[in-house]
C-alpha cells in the first residue's frame, strides 16, 4: 500500500506555526521506523511550501491501526493541530491512499542508490525477457493487448 500525506503553508507569516507540525511528523515517523511491526516499510519526503512525503505500508489494516493507536504519536498530534489550526486556513494537510495489489506495481531505477519502492522492499535487475515494462509486469496474454483494467474516467 502506498501512503501519501503532506502539508501546505497557505499563510507564509505563519511559518513558525508550522515548527509544531513538523515535528509531530517526525516524532510520528521515528516511531513507525522504530517500530517495524507497526507496518510501515519505507519513507521518503520532499520539503518546500507544499510537503510531500511518499510511505509504503504492509497493508491498509497496519495503517488504519497505527492512525487509530492510542498509545501511539499519531492520535495527540491530529488533536494538536485541530485544536491549533483546524481550519482556519493557515495550514493544508492531505493525503492520499493507494491500495496495490502484488505484482500489479513497477519499480524501475537506472544509476540511482536504494529508493522509494526498491527500498522498501527486494530490488531486482531489470533484465533478460523482463526488460519491458509489458514484460515486467506480465500485462500480455499472448496477443500485443494488455490485460488490466483501466481507472474509470
Amino acid at each position: 500500500m502506498v501512503f501519501l500525506i503532506g502539508a501546505r503553508l497557505n499563510r507564509w507569516w505563519k511559518f513558525l506555526s508550522f515548527i509544531p507540525i513538523a515535528r509531530a511528523m517526525r516524532r510520528m515517523v521515528g516511531e513507525l521506523e522504530a517500530n517495524r511491526d507497526h507496518g510501515m516499510l519505507h519513507v521518503e519526503m520532499w520539503n518546500g511550501r507544499t510537503t510531500v512525503m511518499v510511505q509504503y505500508w504492509r497493508s491498509f489494516e497496519h495503517l488504519h491501526t497505527y492512525a487509530r493507536m492510542r498509545d501511539a504519536q499519531h492520535l495527540p498530534a491530529w488533536a494538536d493541530f485541530n485544536r491549533r489550526i483546524g481550519s482556519n486556513g493557515d495550514f493544508g494537510i492531505w493525503h492520499e491512499t493507494f491500495m496495490v495489489k502484488a505484482g500489479q506495481y513497477e519499480a524501475v531505477y537506472n544509476n540511482m542508490p536504494e529508493f522509494g519502492l526498491a527500498k522498501a522492499s527486494e530490488w531486482v535487475p531489470a533484465a533478460g525477457k523482463q526488460n519491458t515494462a509489458k514484460g515486467r509486469l506480465q500485462l500480455s496474454d499472448g496477443s500485443d493487448e494488455p490485460v488490466y483494467e483501466e481507472y474509470p474516467s
